[in-house]
């Protein structure tokens, strides 16, 4: 062996280079030596246990605020518990489309009614003129034509406002010939105007009318319409149209202010189902309900004529 060379054993080792320094664990904690073994183990030494309590105290104090976090929220939840909900209902209604108009009033249950108005539609400024202030009752009828015995009748109130309500719209018959602004005994034509509606009667007994009302056996229909149809019950209920007549009197009443010539014994009757010789016809159904409607006080008016002829 060289001389140089050093013997084997302890003192050997003991001359050896120095070990070079550990390298701190970038994975492991503040502590060298095996102070922390990167495994949950012990680390010795008083400045490991100071870590430790730091370590626990920040723990505490962590679920301390989540604690307290989760009691403030329960506690404006039940303060205000639609509070959580407002932000979201509100986003989602600002981006909720418009719902189409046509579908909201489709949407809408039964019949929607119809608006009312100043003015009788379709009635022009001379007979609007000529419907007395106090009338609150309007039964309008509308002929197709001037030529025509085919109508419709329209009950009409007013309300305090002067504004005009429609009721129910009804087929009617009017005169075979259709209409006149001048009507003359026998000329087959109802007469264009607005007449005041002032008693009723019949063969039948009082539906249940408050007009004065003439129950009589004089009111019997017999003989047969323009279309061959039979005339029994046509007169079972009417309603006088005062045109040349005195008003308030019985339908029945033959008093004629304006002389024969120019007709008169006009009324509202049951429909035969056919043309008139100068009378307005409703069915059996509809006449009943015009006599329990219509009221005296009201000062109930006809208003009649063919559609052109009105909006004169």
């Amino acid at each position: 062996m060289p001389p140089y060379a050093p013997a084997a054993g302890p003192e050997s080792r003991s001359r050896s280079a120095p070990a070079a320094p550990r390298q701190r664990n970038r994975y492991a904690s503040e502590w060298p030596d095996g102070e922390d073994d990167g495994c949950g183990g012990e680390p010795p030494g008083p400045r490991s246990a100071r870590h430790r309590a730091q370590g626990r105290d920040r723990l505490a104090w962590l679920v301390c605020a989540c604690v307290g976090l989760g009691v403030l929220g329960t506690t404006a939840l039940y303060a205000n518990p639609g509070a959580m909900f407002r932000s979201s209902r509100s986003a989602s209604a600002e981006v909720r489309p418009a719902r189409p108009a046509s579908t909201a009033h489709s949407a809408a249950p039964g019949p929607q009614p119809r608006p009312s108005v100043r003015r009788l539609p379709g009635i022009g400024p001379r007979l609007g003129a000529a419907i007395p202030a106090d009338a609150r009752q309007a039964l309008v009828v509308v002929g197709q034509g001037p030529d025509s015995w085919m109508s419709a009748a329209t009950l009409w109130s007013r309300d305090d406002h002067g504004d005009w309500h429609p009721g129910t719209t009804w087929t009617a018959h009017n005169a075979l010939r259709g209409w006149t602004a001048y009507h003359r005994t026998d000329d087959l034509r109802s007469p264009v105007g607005v007449y005041s509606l002032s008693a009723a009667g019949g063969l039948a007994p009082n539906p249940g009318t408050r007009l004065p009302y003439d129950h009589s056996p004089a009111f019997r229909a017999v003989g047969a319409g323009f279309e061959g149809e039979p005339l029994t019950g046509s007169f079972d209920y009417v309603v006088a149209i005062d045109y040349n007549r005195v008003p308030g009197g019985s339908p029945l009443d033959s008093r004629t202010p304006l002389g024969r010539g120019r007709g008169a014994g006009l009324w509202v009757h049951v429909d035969h189902q056919g043309p008139t010789h100068g009378c307005v016809a409703l069915s059996r159904e509809h006449m009943i309900e015009l006599l329990r409607k219509l009221n005296p006080a009201a000062h109930p008016v006809i208003v009649m004529g063919d559609r052109a002829a009105l909006r004169q």
